[in-house]
């Protein structure tokens, strides 16, 4: 007898094949649309500060407003760049608060995640704990007694002294941030490093601070924008116009005749202030993605 095989059924095959492919296509376009949604919420109001600050004073300041300048005037960036001390005044200060803050952060969170990832330490996750419990306190609450404490040490209108703040508002994150780079990495080869005769100070030198250099810079990262943004501990803590941030300096900057505010101005030291937080989000991008994920996949 002659077995009779049936053929498959191509057509059928054919139109599921090509329904996942339009459902795929289709997928691909709503997951496009829906970012191209998110990109033009998150940068309008960027666009609508740059198009004020590029208004004539009077025009940023009419009512009601306008989207649109009917003139292009940089007379708004004059008046940032030429406000009391001057504009480069501020902005370094800033920035040398800012890498002192970097400094610190790297400089203590670096061997406090080695040791919590890498030591047996009594009663180590309760610290941990602790730590990040910190967190959950409002920093605006210690800035009086810390203010009484840096006035005795003599740490007010210093560079050092506001650093030394904002490394107590970060260092908590940082340091968990270390941690779970640190674990990330294989024991086998911190085994092997002991099998070579390395130290433990030579293990974290020569091992794993090339493994966790995604995860520092991603602290390096988060510490300069969080410093490079923060108001109230530099206003408390900064009373010469000379130590002023570039935050303070904006607060002064925006206030008018009479107090009136003078939006083109606001709007002008805005996008001046933000050219350095994006800037170095674009340069670190790579490495700031992969510092986030460092630990999540073992």
């Amino acid at each position: 007898m002659t077995d009779i095989v049936s053929a498959p059924d191509v057509t059928t095959g054919g139109i599921v094949e090509a329904r996942q492919v339009g459902e795929t296509g289709a997928r691909r376009y709503l997951v496009g649309a829906i970012c191209i949604f998110m990109i033009t919420i998150m940068l309008t109001p960027l666009v609508l500060s740059f198009l004020a600050s590029v208004k004539t004073p009077e025009a940023a300041s009419a009512v009601p407003p306008t989207y649109f300048p009917n003139a292009l005037s940089l007379e708004n960036y004059l008046t940032v760049a030429t406000y009391q001390a001057g504009l480069w005044t501020y902005v370094s200060n800033s920035l040398i608060v800012a890498f002192l803050t970097i400094a610190l952060c790297l400089g203590l969170a670096v061997p406090a995640g080695y040791a919590l990832a890498r030591y047996r330490i009594p009663f180590k996750e309760l610290f941990f704990l602790l730590l990040l419990a910190s967190m959950m306190i409002p920093y605006q609450a210690m800035l009086t007694p810390l203010y009484l404490l840096f006035s005795e040490l003599r740490l007010t209108n210093n560079h050092l002294g506001l650093a030394i703040i904002h490394t107590i508002l970060q260092l908590p994150f940082s340091v968990y941030l270390m941690r779970n780079s640190f674990e990330g990495i294989p024991k086998e080869l911190e085994e092997a490093a002991v099998m070579d005769g390395c130290s433990s100070l030579q293990i974290l030198r020569r091992v794993f601070l090339p493994l966790v250099l995604p995860g520092m810079v991603t602290v390096a990262l988060f510490a300069f924008i969080m410093s490079w943004n923060e108001f109230i501990a530099a206003l408390v803590f900064m009373s010469r116009e000379t130590s002023f941030t570039v935050p303070v300096m904006l607060t002064g900057v925006s206030t008018g005749i009479f107090g009136v505010v003078d939006w083109g101005a606001l709007q002008a030291g805005v996008i001046v202030s933000i050219i350095p937080c994006v800037l170095i989000y674009i340069l670190l991008q790579r490495y700031y993605v992969s510092g986030l994920l460092s630990g999540a996949v073992k």
